[in-house]
């Protein structure tokens, strides 16, 4: 996608910022030859001609960059979101930026963070044509450490693409060649792990998100993960994966993170979207630096993330992925059954009866809403849809408190035994739905 779910701790270790790149361009100066004193004015203006285009262009380009914002103007685009642009450097240009000046840079504190709502985020993202500077072609991965530094490679790589990209094929090998691209940039660690658990251990900005969002407590099937490892292994094997080329950069298709707009987007593999920065720090050749093994520990990597509080981050919204966030289903004897989300929820079996409580959004459609309810309470059993706008409104048993019940977003009761469906909405968050009601307020 963020490229989760976003991805997607790390241990990102800069280390030294380096300075060659910057030193392997040098200076061009014009040199100009002094003007004869005593040559005619309009001689020393068809002298001097060249010279002359050359100052109006630079007062035009100056010109050009007060009026419309050059480094540090604020832009607000149709969707009302302010964002930082950054003035354009050329892919030849002999000054590129320093590399703790990038957007989304190691140091980056919000990447996983989305500007607008998933409906919202798809539009715009959709809206972004690719750059015509292309993937680039990037180098076969060149792996140099010893066995241990092997292993630990080969399961960082794969727990990376299993976690950030599902069980598809194409879909983790991107994955796994922007890990590789990154480990050969100077802006980002320089191990396999280092680059996978980069961020996290701060309390914000893990530059890939299961790092820090919980699924780190993931298991997985052992095909699922041996088919990742072997994937793996071809990629630190030198197998490059073409589509996204010397991309650095990613997230999914239903986030608009702040620094989309200020890099290159060059493809689009699933439901990710992929970018490289622009100018010189964008190109192969800035994908120089050697790997040299010294992999860290991925167990330690891990106790460390899972050790670090953070704020809450936001769950996928009821439209985004259309599952529950918790489900209360018949029990043993007349006690109910707890069921938390899940990757593979289980299908609801005839005559269980199932209360379904989701996590709802303002840019969320009502109709996408109710769609989504119908599916969820397929079949002849009872199903009630109850959402929640935060997720720590979403209660944990039934029945609802007074407070559940005041804070209720959206109910969906399918049609049963001759009675049509009831749906209700709070119309102050969604103030015209076009099927269901409003909800009346609730009492205590």
């Amino acid at each position: 996608m963020r490229w989760s779910r976003s991805g997607t701790g790390w241990n990102w270790n800069c280390g030294r910022r380096p300075d060659g790149p910057l030193a392997q361009f040098g200076r061009r100066d014009v040199m100009t030859g002094p003007i004869a004193p005593d040559m005619p004015s309009e001689g020393r203006w068809r002298e001097n001609a060249p010279l002359y285009a050359i100052a109006g262009m630079l007062i035009i380009a100056f010109a050009a960059l007060a009026l419309f914002g050059g480094n540090g103007a604020q832009r607000v685009d149709q969707y009302g979101v302010a964002s930082k642009q950054l003035a354009p450097v050329s892919a030849g240009s002999t000054t590129p930026p320093p590399l703790d000046a990038l957007p989304a840079n190691a140091e980056d504190t919000s990447v996983v963070w989305s500007r607008l709502g998933p409906e919202a985020a798809r539009e715009r993202n959709a809206a972004v044509p690719l750059a015509a500077i292309g993937v680039g072609k990037a180098a076969p991965f060149a792996f140099a450490g010893n066995g241990v530094d092997r292993e630990r490679a080969t399961a960082c790589l794969a727990l990376a693409a299993l976690a950030e990209a599902g069980q598809g094929d194409a879909d983790q090998r991107a994955v796994m060649q922007v890990v590789l691209n990154r480990v050969r940039h100077p802006a980002f660690a320089k191990t396999v792990c280092g680059v996978v658990f980069e961020g996290s251990q701060r309390a914000t900005g893990c530059q890939f998100s299961f790092t820090c969002d919980g699924s780190l407590a993931r298991t997985y099937a052992p095909a699922a993960m041996d088919a990742a490892r072997r994937r793996a292994a071809e990629a630190l094997g030198g197998y490059v994966h073409a589509p996204v080329g010397n991309a650095t950069h990613y997230h999914a298709d239903y986030v608009w993170p702040w620094w989309s707009p200020q890099l290159d987007k060059v493809a689009v593999e699933g439901p990710h979207i992929f970018y490289r920065w622009r100018g010189f720090w964008g190109t192969a050749r800035a994908l120089a630096a050697r790997y040299r093994g010294g992999e860290p520990d991925p167990l330690g990597l891990e106790r460390t993330a899972e050790a670090i509080e953070r704020p809450e981050l936001p769950r996928p919204s009821f439209t985004e992925d259309g599952t529950a966030t918790r489900t209360i289903t018949a029990g043993d004897g007349d006690r109910p059954r707890v069921v938390e989300r899940a990757d593979a929820p289980t299908a609801p079996s005839s005559g269980d009866p199932r209360v379904h409580f989701v996590l709802v959004m303002r840019e969320d459609a009502p109709d996408a809403l109710v769609e989504r309810a119908r599916t969820l309470c397929q079949g002849e059993g009872f199903c009630q849809v109850y959402g929640w706008s935060e997720s720590a409104a979403i209660p944990s048993a039934l029945p609802l408190s007074t407070p559940a019940r005041q804070a209720l977003r959206f109910s969906f009761l399918p049609a049963r035994s001759g009675s049509g469906e009831a749906i209700f909405f709070d119309c102050q968050l969604f103030p015209t739905p076009s099927q269901g009601r409003c909800m009346p307020r609730a009492r205590p």
